[in-house]
């Protein structure tokens, strides 16, 4: 028998697999190219319209590289551009986010304790969201207000922090600052496909008509070029905070995603003065050692979760796993073998939060995580971590059964 189940979760590791390499490709070449542009010097002998360049040494060969002031005076022969990677990247983590989030909206996405919200509201809040930051985004630079590169950047944080605390008032915790992170990558990926890219094939049009192209293009490409620049290493940490619930399950955790992205801006700004080859800014690297600091310790406040005192009523889908015959046996497995780790105040030694905030303290919390109570603990034997509760196989095997009645209530009795 096919286990959908069992599949879709494989589907999910080959899906972040594919979305984790052209993120390194994106990330990798990015970072390249804004390293070797701050490190370009004047040539000597080079033609006047060479704006600088860098000699480098990788792999056991030299390389001359050189860089124009807008374009060289003809187009070459072969030409390589650098923009798959970017939207193969925005791609794959929209599709996982279609796929974890909103097919697993009930347990992922929707906590009914913030905002008791439907499926379809819920994804509808989600990627409107999305939209609504690019076209917000891309008004703003294209203003008046846009022309102060640092009070374009200033403006642009005070959007951040607005959307860092409104993710929190209608999504779970975890949901929350994910959807900070892909409201920013997307804000990146399409300065990639609609203004970078489109801008620099204004200029290879311009040079094939024999035309001189017009450096405002270059101007504007650069400067969303360096936007993503410096919010990828926030974007980074939003992607993998939902591993851990001390940053999203946080009472702060909208502050304390505020306060990544100026940790992030600071450790950048240190890489690029280095990469400049200027005097390095200490006191950027000491800023972003107490934003650490600052953020460790709003993360050791009260946890939303446990703040919450009231039990939301159990969605249809819980509901049914609640009804299947075996749930009160394997409620009472999970309540033995997993709540002293899974409880709003760990019990376990070592244990400081809930692992991935997820609680099964009750029968109620054991419905809703009942595709991951089979997954983690039925389909396999991630948990409880080397067993160290003992669980019994055939406390397993009831695991299993009771998950795939609850599916097809067919095959009970």
């Amino acid at each position: 028998m096919l286990d959908w189940t069992i599949l879709l979760e494989w589907t999910g590791f080959a899906l972040r697999w594919f979305h984790v390499v052209t993120g390194i490709a994106w990330i990798g070449s990015s970072f390249y190219f804004i390293a070797l542009d701050l490190g370009l010097r004047p040539e000597a002998a080079a033609p006047e319209w060479v704006k600088g360049a860098a000699w480098q040494v990788h792999g056991g060969g030299f390389y001359h590289i050189r860089k124009y002031q807008v374009a060289p005076p003809g187009l070459p022969g072969e030409l390589t551009w650098f923009k798959w990677e970017s939207y193969a990247t925005w791609l794959s983590g929209f599709t996982m986010l279609v796929l974890v989030y909103y097919l697993g909206a009930e347990f992922y996405l929707i906590d009914p304790a913030i905002a008791d919200l439907t499926v379809w509201q819920a994804v509808a809040i989600s990627s409107g969201s999305l939209l609504v930051g690019w076209l917000l985004y891309d008004a703003i630079c294209r203003s008046g207000f846009g022309r102060d590169p640092t009070r374009l950047m200033l403006g642009l944080y005070v959007i951040l922090v607005a959307m860092s605390w409104g993710y929190t008032q209608v999504f779970t915790g975890r949901a929350a600052l994910l959807h900070l992170g892909a409201f920013t990558a997307t804000i990146m990926s399409a300065n990639v496909f609609l203004v970078i890219i489109p801008n620099q094939k204004i200029v290879v049009a311009d040079l094939i008509a024999g035309r001189v192209p017009d450096p405002r293009y270059g101007v504007i490409a650069k400067q969303r070029s360096t936007h993503n620049n410096y919010l990828t290493l926030p974007v980074v940490f939003l992607m993998l905070s939902n591993h851990y619930p001390l940053a999203f399950a946080s009472h702060w955790n909208w502050l304390i995603a505020s306060l990544v992205f100026l940790m992030g801006v600071s450790l950048r700004h240190w890489f690029n003065r280095r990469h400049a080859r200027q005097e390095s800014p200490w006191g950027a690297l000491l800023v972003s050692a107490l934003l650490a600091a600052a953020i460790v310790w709003l993360s050791l406040a009260e946890s939303a979760a446990n703040a919450r005192t009231e039990e939301a009523a159990l969605s249809p889908a819980a509901a049914r796993f609640a009804a299947a015959e075996g749930f009160d046996e394997v409620a009472g497995i999970v309540l033995g073998r997993c709540s002293m780790c899974h409880a709003a105040e760990p019990g376990y030694p070592g244990i400081a939060r809930a692992p991935k905030a997820v609680m099964l303290e009750t029968p109620a919390q054991v419905a809703r995580a009942a595709q991951h109570i089979y997954l983690q603990a039925g389909a396999s034997t991630a948990m409880p971590p080397a067993n160290a509760s003992f669980m019994e196989p055939s406390e397993r095997a009831a695991i299993v059964a009771w998950y795939r009645r609850a599916l097809n209530p067919a095959t009970s009795g």
